[in-house]
This record gives C-alpha cells, sequence and structure tokens, in this order.
C-alpha cells in the first residue's frame, strides 16, 4: 500500500507546492464546464420511514458550487417494488421455483398469497400516510392475513389501551410486513433485511474474499429488482459521476453491486464511495480488488473530496496524472491501493456548507413502522423526520469505547444557532415537514439552549429530537424551556450504571447525575432513551446484576422510557482499542487488507458477559412497556446470578433530592407565559384586612392566581415584560434592580408568590 500523507511537501520546493494549489483552483472553478452531472445514491438498505441524511448534506453543498447534482434513495424505492401488488406476485412465483419453503410458517404465507396480494397496497399506503381511515379495518376486521410474528399479539393486547387507533393498526401493519420479510428470508433471500441487506458480509470484513465471492455470484431477485431501478435513473440522469453513501455495513454489498453494474454497463460513469462505513473501516484498505467495481473511495467529510474529484476526473491525463492533488481519497496506482491525502486545502466549515436539500426523493414513498409499542423507541422508525446536525464532532470526545481518533469526532465545530433555525426554515418549506432529529453525537448544552430561545423568537411550530450527555447544565429550567421550543425526546448515554466503570469509561457523570437529569427531561414531558452496555473491560458479575437494577428502578420512576443493551465491542480507533493492555484486554492478532473496526479480544477475567445479553434484553423490554418492576432479577436469567447490593430505593432517593437552580449572575431570566392581568384586591384574614396586586397567568392548560404586595406585584409586572426571549435579561439584573427599591432578595426569590411564578414560566437558565 502507498501512503502518500506529507509526500507533497517532502518531494516538491515551496514554489511548485504554490503552483500546485493555484492549479487546484483552477481545475475547481472550471469543473463546471465540462461535468455537471452527479448522481448521490443511498444503496439498500437504511431506514424506512425517513431518508438518510448523506447524500442530502452532499446535494446541499454542491449546490453552493454550481454543481448539478441528483440524489436516490434506492432502498425506498426497492421497497416500494418489492411490497406490492405486482411485487408480491413475482416474489410467491420466485418462491415457488425456488422450492425452499420447508417451516409451518413459510406454507402458511405462500398459502395465503392471494390475501397478502389483494392487501398489500393498502397496506402501503397506510403505513405512507395516506389511507388513515384504513386503521379501522385493521383493528376491527380479520383485514390482515397473520402468520407467526403475530403469535405474539395475546401477550401485546394489554398494550394497546396505551396506544390509539392509528398507533394499533401501524403496528398491526408492522406484524404484516415482518411476516412477509420472514419469508423473504427463508424463501427468497436469506440476507435481505428492512434496514440491512448482507449485513454479515460486511461486519468486521477483515478479508474481502467473502464480499467478492458473493459479487462474482448470479444477481439474487432483490438485485434484479434494484439494479433495474437504478437503470432507469441512470438513462435519466446520464451522469458522468456517481457518489455512493454507505453508513453501515449492511449497505456494502448492495453498494458493490450497484457499482459492478455501473461498470459493466456504463464504464464511462466514475463511481466513488464515501460514508460512515469507509470512514471507520477502510482505513487501512490495500485489497487492489476492490477497485474492479469502483473508482474511488473518500474517507471523513466527503464535501471536499467530492469537490476535487469532479475537477480530478476532467483532467485530460486524470489517471497518471500526480500534479492533480486529491483529498483523503483512495485508488489504484501500479496495481496497487494508494492514498492520495495531497490537496493543501482545508475542509469547509460547516457554516458554508449549504442546506440539506431533499428535492428529487420520494418523500411521500417512505413507510412509518412501529415494531415496538414503546413511544420514544418508536421514533426512530416511525414519522417522516427531517435530519440536520448542531455540531460536527463531540464536544466531550472522552470517552474510552468511542472512536474518539477519528475526525468525525474529534473535530468539534458547532453551528450558530441562528443559522441552524435558518436551514430548518428552508427545509420547512422544502419538505413541508416540520420533525427534525439532530443527527449529533451529543448535541451542545449551551447550543440546545440558544437553538430553543432561536425558534421561540422567530415564532416556528416544530417538533425535534437529538442525542445528548447527561449534563448537569440540563436543569428542569432548561428542560423546561427545550419542551417549549418543541423538543420531545432525548437519547443519551448511560452505558454501564455503574459509578466505577463510568469512570474507567471517562463519561464524566454519575449514576446519580444520570438520574437526576433524566428525571428532569421525563417530568417536563421530554421522552428519555438510554444506550446501555455490558461486558465493559474488567466488569463483573455483580456489576452486571447491579447495571440492571440501577435500569429497572429508573424505569420505575418514570426517568427513562426507552433504552437497548449493546455489548461491549473493541473497536480500533477507541482508546481501548489503541491501549488495549490498560484495560485487561489481550486483542487478537490480525493484518486486514479491506475492514477494520472492531477487534476481536480475550478478557482476561474470564467472564462469559453472552451469558446475560438476552435476560438484560428481555428484562428491558418489559420494563419499556411497564411490567416485571416486581420480578425477582433471577427469573430474568437462565443462569445463576448474585442478589444486587443496589439500595432499593437509589434511583428514588436521587431524584427527590431537592436541588436548587444555578444563581449566577450572568444567569439569564427567561418569562415564558403571556402578559398576566393585575388587579388589586383586599385580603381579609383574622379580622384583618390588607391591600394586594393579584396577577392572574393564564396558561395553555390552567389559570394561576398569585398575590403579591402591591407595589412588588406592580414591579414583577413590568420586569415580566422585560425578560422576553429576545432580550437578554440577567439574574444580577434583576437582584440588583430589587434591592434599590425592597428589601431582603433572598427572602422575596424564596417565597412563594414567586415560586407560584416559576412554575408559571419563570425560567433561570
Amino acid at each position: 500500500m502507498y501512503y502518500a500523507r506529507d509526500e507533497l511537501k517532502t518531494k516538491i520546493a515551496k514554489s511548485l507546492y504554490f503552483c500546485v494549489f493555484i492549479a487546484d483552483r483552477f481545475l475547481v472553478s472550471k469543473y463546471n464546464e465540462v461535468l455537471n452531472d452527479i448522481l448521490l445514491l443511498t444503496p439498500p438498505f437504511t431506514q424506512l420511514n425517513t431518508p438518510y441524511p448523506a447524500t442530502v448534506y452532499l446535494k446541499g453543498f454542491l449546490n453552493t458550487r454550481s454543481i448539478r447534482s441528483f440524489q436516490m434513495d434506492l432502498g425506498i424505492e426497492v421497497i416500494g417494488v418489492l411490497f406490492s401488488s405486482n411485487g408480491l406476485q413475482d416474489l410467491f412465483e420466485v418462491a415457488f421455483r425456488m422450492n425452499r419453503m420447508h417451516s409451518a410458517n413459510a406454507k402458511r404465507i405462500f398459502a395465503l398469497k392471494n390475501e397478502y396480494v389483494a392487501t398489500i397496497d393498502a397496506v402501503i399506503s397506510f403505513l405512507q400516510g395516506k389511507n388513515a381511515t384504513l386503521a379501522n379495518r385493521i383493528c376491527r376486521t380479520a383485514f390482515l392475513p397473520q402468520a407467526s410474528r403475530f403469535d405474539a399479539l395475546n401477550d401485546l393486547d394489554w398494550s394497546f389501551g396505551e396506544m390509539g387507533l392509528q398507533d394499533k393498526a401501524k403496528h398491526l401493519a408492522t406484524l404484516y410486513l415482518e411476516d412477509l420479510s420472514d419469508f423473504i428470508v427463508e424463501c427468497i433471500d436469506e440476507d435481505f433485511g428492512f434496514s440491512r441487506y448482507a449485513e454479515r458480509l460486511g461486519m468486521s470484513a477483515g478479508s474481502f474474499d467473502a464480499l467478492y465471492e458473493q459479487l462474482l455470484k448470479p444477481c439474487t431477485h432483490l438485485d434484479f429488482i434494484a439494479l433495474e431501478i437504478l437503470d432507469a435513473r441512470l438513462k435519466d440522469v446520464q451522469p458522468k459521476m456517481v457518489g455512493l453513501s454507505v453508513p453501515f455495513p449492511g449497505n456494502v454489498y448492495s453498494a458493490l453491486r450497484c457499482a459492478q453494474y455501473i461498470k459493466k454497463n456504463y464504464p464511462g460513469i466514475k463511481v466513488v464511495m464515501g460514508g460512515g462505513f469507509p470512514n471507520t473501516e477502510l482505513r487501512r484498505l490495500s485489497d487492489v480488488r476492490v477497485f474492479e467495481f469502483v473508482d474511488y473511495i473518500t474517507l471523513d467529510d466527503g464535501e471536499l473530496p467530492l469537490e476535487l474529484l469532479i475537477a480530478h476526473c476532467i483532467h485530460p491525463n486524470a489517471e497518471q496524472d500526480d500534479l492533480v492533488p486529491l483529498k483523503r481519497t483512495f485508488h489504484p496506482k501500479e496495481g496497487h491501493v494508494f492514498y492520495n491525502n495531497q490537496s493543501p486545502r482545508n475542509d469547509y466549515k460547516q457554516q458554508e456548507l449549504g442546506i440539506p436539500d431533499y428535492s428529487d426523493l420520494p418523500l411521500d414513498a417512505y413507510i412509518s413502522v412501529m415494531e415496538v409499542t414503546n413511544p420514544m423507541h418508536s421514533l426512530w422508525s416511525d414519522g417522516r423526520w427531517n435530519k440536520l446536525t448542531m455540531a460536527h464532532g463531540c464536544y466531550w470526545g472522552k470517552c474510552t469505547f468511542c472512536d474518539g481518533s477519528l475526525d468525525y469526532i474529534k473535530r468539534y465545530e458547532p453551528i450558530a444557532a441562528s443559522l441552524l433555525v435558518d436551514r430548518m426554515e428552508e427545509i420547512i418549506a422544502q419538505t413541508g415537514e416540520r420533525g427534525f432529529h439532530f443527527v449529533d453525537e451529543a448535541a451542545p448544552p449551551a447550543l440546545m439552549v440558544e437553538l430553543a430561545l432561536e425558534i421561540l423568537r422567530r415564532k416556528v411550530v416544530v417538533s425535534w429530537w437529538t442525542n445528548i450527555r447527561f449534563e448537569k447544565r440540563f436543569t428542569r429550567d432548561v428542560c423546561r424551556l427545550l419542551k417549549a421550543s418543541g423538543c420531545i425526546a432525548v437519547s443519551g448515554g448511560l452505558e454501564v450504571a455503574s459509578d466505577r466503570l463510568l469512570g474507567l469509561i471517562n463519561k464524566g457523570t454519575t449514576v446519580q447525575q444520570v438520574a437526576v437529569v433524566a428525571h428532569n427531561f421525563t417530568r417536563e414531558g421530554i421522552l428519555v432513551h438510554a444506550y446501555l452496555m455490558y461486558g465493559f473491560p474488567t466488569q463483573t458479575v455483580q456489576e452486571t446484576v447491579d447495571s440492571l437494577e440501577m435500569v429497572r428502578q429508573l424505569f420505575e420512576n418514570n426517568a427513562i422510557q426507552s433504552g437497548f443493551w449493546h455489548h461491549f465491542a473493541l473497536t480500533a480507533h477507541s482508546p481501548i482499542g489503541l491501549n488495549p493492555s490498560a484495560y485487561n484486554l489481550v486483542p487478537e492478532e490480525s493484518n486486514p487488507s479491506f475492514a477494520r473496526n472492531d477487534v476481536p479480544f480475550t478478557d482476561r477475567t474470564g467472564i462469559d458477559h453472552t451469558l446475560f445479553g438476552f435476560g438484560l434484553k428481555k428484562s428491558l423490554l418489559n420494563f419499556m412497556n411497564g411490567i416485571g418492576f416486581d420480578l425477582p432479577l433471577q427469573d430474568w436469567f437462565d443462569v445463576a446470578i448474585p442478589p444486587t447490593i443496589v439500595a432499593r430505593d437509589f434511583i428514588r432517593d436521587c431524584i427527590n433530592t431537592p436541588t436548587l437552580p444555578r444563581l449566577e449572575p450572568s444567569s439569564r431570566l427567561i418569562w415564558l407565559g403571556g402578559i398576566p392581568a393585575s388587579q388589586p384586591i383586599t385580603v381579609t384574614k383574622k379580622g384583618k384586612s390588607r391591600e394586594m396586586l393579584l396577577l392572574t397567568v393564564y396558561g395553555p392548560h390552567q389559570t394561576a392566581n398569585i398575590r403579591f404586595e402591591p407595589s412588588k406585584g406592580i414591579w414583577i409586572y413590568e420586569c415580566l415584560q422585560e425578560m422576553r426571549v429576545d432580550t437578554p435579561y440577567r439574574f444580577a439584573q434583576f437582584k440588583e434592580a430589587y434591592a434599590q427599591m425592597f428589601d431582603d432578595f433572598d427572602l422575596f426569590w424564596f417565597s412563594k408568590p414567586m415560586s407560584e411564578l416559576k412554575e408559571c414560566g419563570l425560567l433561570v437558565l
């Protein structure tokens, strides 16, 4: 393998270096005259309910460079063809010819093929949000044919009482699709999955052999569908370059199958591959056979590498000319893999990347499914969410299990709140959708506050959710502000619910802090999802059991509503992966020529953590549905476990411990309520009368009557009108103004009338 790295600086004098820089700029300015048709492609499969954002981001960037581009989500288009009356008719005919129907379940589905063909178009239309009235037939009649996925309905009947008619119908329709998916896996293509395809071939594939052999085999039924759709789009767009965005191992095979088809049938088209999978897995790529399918593979942020590749591809002697510099790009050279990182240009700043562009994606074709009835868990698959990012990278970047050495995490760069809301308004106008999923590694609390204030200033009505760290900054008042701006949910890493292990992870939190912060969100109606981990290096069986008890209590006290257990994976680019011996791990020696991220290892503790995986996930599924809290922890496991040593009321005590809000002089005071009505009243108590000022605060759901001494009531009435979201009114300013007119401030601040006012919407940020 050849690595250029600093080759340009060491081989060329500074004057020539400057000439290359100028040539680079010149080429970029000229490419639009020759190459202006780029097709950005997301191969099957990513998400059913919303577009994966990579091509949307790239198209928005290319717009700023006046480069005409097109995009397609091949996955949702394949789903649209496959799950249609004609598609199922073909599917059942192929299954009959292949003669793989061995299970009773597959035979039942095949016997009901006419019922599936007759209902599929209506079901897909319903899941696309176009046929809401079908919910009545789905829920109240024997409309849907049923196979093994419906066997669990008897266990789930209790949950339907918490679901509306539409959600219940959506869940039943999802089971119907999953039955068909099971049939496809058994009878047509064992690699099929709604959000992945042939994932086993891409996951930690240190060798390219298995993928290569599969790509040399005849196309599958799903391949034919995908390639037929792709061919039609290629003929329509006639691109000179195709950019394949490959975010996950479950996209790799399909991406290369598409690339193979393009190289065979459209040899003049250049094929570029980038995305999350290359960024994490292919950083040490050395198998040149990959370039039988693609021409280039780029790493990390794709905007500048793609722009330079466009310039590179119009150069008359691009394949031989080393003076055309690229950015973080693999390509073949002299029979080897060559890493070209010669361009002196810096990556674009986040504010320069343009507005994500959803045009030419079939937004009405996406389907909302509900695999789990839990409302927080369903957000990932239900609803059309516009994707945005508050900040590039992670502002914390210290977790020892995370790929913190890679660019997408280590290079932190936030975007101004005003620019974020500009982009939100543009996307709303473009898509008609007001839901946003901010796909940050961890959204910065300060930026979340500014974003919320900007949304409220502009009176933009949106719903949004994002990933966070359980920071102390998320006080109840901050959570109330976020809720007022449209925040409906957050997800965050609790990881291992053990303070010792959280310290080893360098998470910067404690279990108590997580409990308090999660409770601050949930008490304001914001759903909380917790990422959980088991099998962390040096973790004992006792710590696993105690972590489960912590999680049980978090659910029982409604501090979190959803979660997911991940088995610890050692990744090559994490602090643990870079120094495994410090964590009592022995990695297996290997020299991969293709993918390298997950590293096989031996834990010197000798504990087989896989023994606990099923029990942890089974208990969690019950907790998410509000049951099983009283069962002994041992009941979830097939192996003996020690009793927990966590106090029964540990989490309840954490969230019930009073905490005072931060009262820094620079803290902002925000009044979220409307202008109160004021009225002088006379209050009589024990025969004595006194004059008071009654402030009546009308909230969306209730009315509060708060009594003040007349002079203080008039003063606070005037102050509230200055505490607007567009006015930086500071706590020090408020305190000083009070001190100039009245007596003890602390006595006033913690008085009953002020406490009532705080409950009505007076926030300290």
